[in-house]
């Protein structure tokens, strides 16, 4: 799973079903409003509750620092095309 595919926009936590940010080093998403991470196992998400799991502080900031660092790349990526469709 990818961060630009279109399954990621739809999928939603099972507890609170709000939308779940992409960990793809990890191979998990991640709910930062519950700290709940649910692995991808096969290209399939688990979005049982059962499934995911609770982060401590240290794990949820990592988790919130890889999601904005994800958010940034994709900015660039984007201004980059942007720029180079104007030429």
């Amino acid at each position: 799973m990818k961060a630009d595919d279109a399954l990621l926009r739809i999928l939603a936590c099972p507890i609170d079903k709000g939308p779940l940010a992409l960990l793809a080093a990890e191979g998990a998403l991640y709910n930062p409003r519950l700290r709940r991470r649910y692995p991808i196992l096969d290209g399939i998400p688990q979005l049982l509750p059962s499934s995911g799991e609770q982060l401590s502080d240290a794990e949820h900031e990592r988790a919130v620092r890889q999601i904005e660092e994800a958010a940034e790349a994709d900015a660039e990526a984007r201004a980059e095309q942007t720029e180079g469709a104007g030429s």
